[in-house]
């Protein structure tokens, strides 16, 4: 967090622009709540605001859009792998009329070959599969204008994936290549099981492919039923030994009942997350009130 800090304020002073630096504590175990405090008394550019518990990636990127009052607004994360340095260049789209400027992924240093594979995967399976044209290879590392943050602000939805909600959106939006840096400190959180429930969020966010896909099935063993039948009572007649005995419904139940299996926990997916947005739950609570934004030093 110390690195994070200095060489993002090192960034924004050689800019010399008015800024302010909104840190998130998304309920961390650690010191880090601590040394985000520390640095806020010396620099009150820097706003902390802590989580009174984990609420996930996506949430704590919501709350510092929330809390920031910018005209513009860049997320990124404080592992550096997104580096700071690439903010200029975010900017001078912005100065050029874009009102969203993601960063694109070039090169992913310090990443498995699965990692990589597993990635690239996830985006194009995305992309394909939402109604929405998802830029490639892109995260959260990028600028919004105020008006963009504050359309985004408005959809409150507890399974978010922002990156997604930037694009549906639209606005004027461009891409800037840049090299993705190895994590300076840690481990990621991002584990593959993280990465898959990511990807339903995107999927049932954007897309009613999954239902179409249980209705699809419906069709295919309906089909493949109508086929069989006939079949079945020919064999039977000329005394094929093939069907008797109790393999054959065996194996048309388990399939049958498979089908419906997969239907009715896609149809769950979606149920389930229409639970989540009706009980009115807050997307995070705070473990104290952030202090109003003042003047640096």
């Amino acid at each position: 967090m110390p690195e994070f800090i200095a060489r993002t304020t090192a960034v924004m002073k050689k800019l010399g622009e008015t800024y302010e630096l909104v840190i998130v504590d998304d309920g961390s175990k650690d010191r880090t709540a601590e040394i985000i405090q520390q640095h806020a008394a010396k620099d009150k550019r820097i706003r902390p605001i802590l989580f009174a518990r984990n609420f996930g990636h996506q949430i704590a990127v919501t709350a510092g859009m929330d809390h920031a009052r910018g005209q513009a607004v860049i997320l990124i994360d404080s592992d550096l792998q997104d580096p700071p340095e690439v903010i200029p260049e975010l900017i001078a789209n912005w100065r050029d009329g874009h009102e969203v400027v993601y960063a694109v992924r070039r090169q992913r240093k310090g990443e498995s070959f699965f990692k990589r594979i597993s990635a690239s995967f996830f985006y194009r399976l995305i992309n394909r599969l939402t109604e929405i044209d998802i830029p490639l290879d892109t995260g959260d590392f990028r600028l919004m204008d105020r008006r963009v943050v504050d359309v985004l602000n408005q959809m409150r939805e507890h399974h978010r994936f922002l990156r997604g909600m930037s694009a549906w959106v639209g606005f004027r939006q461009v891409g800037v290549p840049y090299d993705r840096a190895p994590r300076f400190a840690g481990e990621t959180h991002y584990t593959l099981g993280r990465m898959i429930r990511l990807a339903l969020t995107a999927i049932t966010g954007f897309s009613f492919f999954p239902l179409q896909l249980a209705t699809y099935l419906g069709f295919i063993s309906a089909g493949i039923a109508l086929l069989a039948i006939p079949v079945v009572i020919y064999l039977r007649l000329v005394g094929s030994a093939a069907f008797f005995g109790q393999a054959t419904t065996l194996i048309a139940v388990l399939f049958f009942g498979g089908a419906q299996l997969i239907s009715l926990g896609i149809l769950g997916e979606y149920i389930g997350r229409l639970y989540d947005e009706t009980r009115g739950r807050p997307l995070y609570i705070l473990r104290q009130p952030p202090e109003e934004p003042k003047k640096g030093k």
